[in-house]
């Protein structure tokens, strides 16, 4: 898994072959998906328009409140947050209508009991939570990604099956069902 912070863009090639002392085989390395930022609500609570960057900061300054697993754990889209809130010069308004997640489970339920307006998170793992609905991705001019990429480890015991795997997944009947759960 790469995470392309910004609009940086690495090649999953190139990361294998920089990979590729640690027993990657390259010729076999597929993007296989990714994964984006999405804004949720409480399920029926009204969506706020986010289809712009003027409107999704807008947005932003108008919630009550908002909500982001513990960026000093590590969560990769709080850590992004954090730093577009910066690039978008509303860091300083945001912080002080906040609620950090300090544990990851608790990141869906506050939004839910509309404890807290809007929250953060992949888009796959808000499709698949009860009770909150996604707004939508963040606008393309300040999405993150997630890269998700497979490839088979030369000193696999059992390299056939991980081939097979891989094809498996990259197939069109299984893209489909990837693409129905919210990755690209």
């Amino acid at each position: 898994m790469i995470n392309l912070h910004r609009s940086a863009a690495l090649s999953l090639r190139l990361a294998c072959m920089a990979l590729a002392l640690s027993g990657v085989e390259v010729a076999t390395a597929v993007d296989f998906s990714k994964m984006g930022v999405g804004v949720f609500v409480r399920k029926g609570a009204p969506k706020p328009d986010i289809t712009t960057e003027e409107n999704f900061k807008r947005a932003m300054l108008s919630a009550k409140s908002i909500g982001y697993n513990d960026p000093a754990a590590g969560a990769p889209v709080s850590l992004y947050l954090l730093d577009l809130f910066e690039r978008l010069g509303i860091a300083q308004e945001m912080a002080s209508k906040t609620t950090v997640f300090k544990q990851r489970a608790e990141r869906f339920a506050p939004v839910a009991r509309g404890e807290v307006e809007i929250g953060f998170n992949q888009i796959s793992e808000i499709l698949a939570t009860p009770g909150v609905d996604l707004v939508e991705p963040l606008p393309d001019s300040i999405q993150n990604y997630t890269i998700f990429a497979l490839a088979v480890v030369e000193n696999s015991t059992n390299t056939t099956a991980a081939r097979e795997f891989i094809s498996c997944m990259v197939s069109p009947a299984s893209v489909l069902v990837i693409k129905a759960k919210g990755f690209q």
